[in-house]
């Protein structure tokens, strides 16, 4: 954006899927293709991002794409100058996910998929 100097990114981000092979086995499945709604190869992601190289910041969005009728997985993160020191970053990232329609499956889903986040929080 030439009027605020703000670099805007949307894409689309393919990763594998990471649910274990189990979980897929025992999911519930799709009424119109009877296959496991959980067995599929890889998981799409959209993602939006803002840069702002005036204000020395930026911000993420993140939501998947997989699943969208059972579950809901997003992302929020922001990097800007620290206040302390101008050569490091601040980093503050938050999620949310909901998996709905998996029966007494739900919290497990659920547990998996914040387990796995924090593992790439750590990373």
């Amino acid at each position: 954006d030439l009027s605020t100097g703000i670099i805007y990114r949307r894409r689309i981000a393919t990763c594998q899927n990471v649910i274990p092979e189990i979980l897929r086995k025992v999911t519930t499945y799709n009424s119109i293709s009877q296959v496991s709604v959980l067995k599929v190869p890889d998981i799409y992601l959209e993602e939006e991002s803002w840069l702002n190289m005036e204000k020395r910041n930026m911000a993420m969005r993140s939501h998947c794409l997989t699943w969208t009728q059972y579950a809901s997985l997003s992302e929020e993160s922001v990097f800007r100058e620290s206040l302390e020191n101008p050569n490091w970053t601040d980093f503050t990232q938050k999620g949310r996910i909901s998996v709905t329609g998996a029966g007494l499956l739900n919290c497990v889903l659920e547990a998996f998929a914040q387990s796995f986040l924090k593992q790439g929080v750590k990373k």
